[in-house]
């Protein structure tokens, strides 16, 4: 993982027109409003004892912090929040608008920052104790819900 790549990867992200429809790309996807990539993923936990994945979940959110460090020396202070609320609302049946219903499923709270009618979005995903670590980036025109 290198942050310099993760820093241009979110300007490229910054400055790329939306699609008019969801699609895939290389990285991650892309919808209306919005684009989703994954950063970096680490290797999956099926024969892990449990010891190795607190290692890799302490590196992905050092990855995390020190990004944000970046992006704060640029924008200011980031937003902080939890994507709990988000997920919950999600399950119970509310419309959520993605990149948020899909970082609600695996990205429990996230740093982001408004900046020049976009919000630029980092965070660690973890889907399952089995499954790898992924360092997540988006950026959206869409307000969070």
């Amino acid at each position: 993982m290198t942050t310099a790549r993760h820093l241009a990867t979110i300007d490229q992200l910054r400055f790329l027109p939306f699609p008019g429809k969801f699609s895939r790309t290389d990285r991650g996807y892309s919808g209306v409003g919005y684009h989703l990539v994954d950063l970096a993923t680490s290797e999956d936990f099926w024969d892990d004892d449990g010891t190795r994945r607190e290692i890799v979940e302490d590196q992905y959110e050092a990855e995390r912090d020190a990004l944000a460090v970046l992006l704060t020396a640029r924008w200011g202070e980031p937003q902080v929040f939890s994507l709990w609320s988000v997920f919950d609302r999600g399950m119970a049946g509310e419309e959520i608008p993605d990149p948020w219903d899909a970082l609600s499923q695996s990205v429990p709270d996230v740093h982001s920052w408004r900046v020049d009618g976009r919000w630029i979005v980092v965070g660690v995903a973890h889907w399952d104790k089995e499954l790898p670590f992924q360092l997540v980036a988006a950026v959206t025109e869409t307000d969070p819900p």
